[in-house]
């Protein structure tokens, strides 16, 4: 979604993974306890790939046009709007990765004291960056305020910011990492990747537009006071 503030994200953080470099054996162990075809795993995928998609084309359709702006009467009415589809977009996409993972096998090696645990620490971790990037930025500066003219006048750079680059991204994708490996899932680790797959493509496609967008804030001349 949003990026920090009055600029974009460096490429840090999820922009720096090469997956080219992933181990084709750990690919080819997962999808061995994986049906790609089941309607619960399909759905799942639908699900993940879509919501970054529709809150892209939506915030563009919106920053070019400004529709929704007019139709709510202000923009931030129809950023709140367009925040709360998303959040509801989010718990679809969550309860299809959980009945993906409970309609497929799991594993005996990943149900384990020591497992569990590191997905529950996996899962807090991300909800601390979820939440404390969410307060750091507000609602409007998460939820694409800024294709809706509310643009920050400074980068926020508090926590988590100050230690990672797109924190909120990271954040979700350890959420679902460490609740896959709660549950001992093959499926919903290869869910993960492809959310993790999804922020790469949404962080590539986002942050050249923020950038043009604080480019032009910038260049417009200040008004007098």
């Amino acid at each position: 979604m949003s990026s920090s503030a009055a600029g974009p994200d460096c490429c840090g953080g999820l922009g720096n993974i090469d997956f080219r470099q992933a181990d084709l054996c750990v690919m080819t162990w997962l999808l061995g306890y994986v049906d790609p075809l089941d309607s619960s795993f399909v759905a799942a995928v639908l699900a993940i790939a879509f919501n970054p998609l529709y809150w892209n084309v939506v915030a563009r359709w919106e920053h070019r046009t400004r529709k929704l702006s007019r139709a709510f009467g202000s923009p931030h009415l129809a950023c709140y709007a367009l925040g709360g589809s998303i959040l509801l977009l989010n718990l679809l996409r969550s309860h299809c990765f959980s009945q993906a993972m409970l309609r497929q096998p799991s594993v005996e090696g990943l149900d384990q004291p020591a497992a569990y645990s590191l997905g529950l620490v996996l899962l807090g971790v991300g909800s601390v960056f979820v939440l404390s990037s969410f307060f750091a930025l507000g609602f409007t500066g998460t939820f694409l305020g800024d294709y809706f003219g509310i643009l920050k006048e400074a980068r926020v750079t508090t926590f988590p910011f100050n230690i990672l680059d797109n924190p909120m991204y990271w954040g979700s994708t350890a959420n679902y990492l460490g609740w896959a490996i709660m549950h001992a899932s093959p499926t919903g680790l290869l869910l993960t990747a492809v959310v993790a797959l999804t922020y790469v493509v949404a962080v590539l496609y986002e942050e050249p537009f923020t950038t043009e967008i604080y480019r032009q804030k910038a260049s417009r001349p200040r008004r007098r006071s």
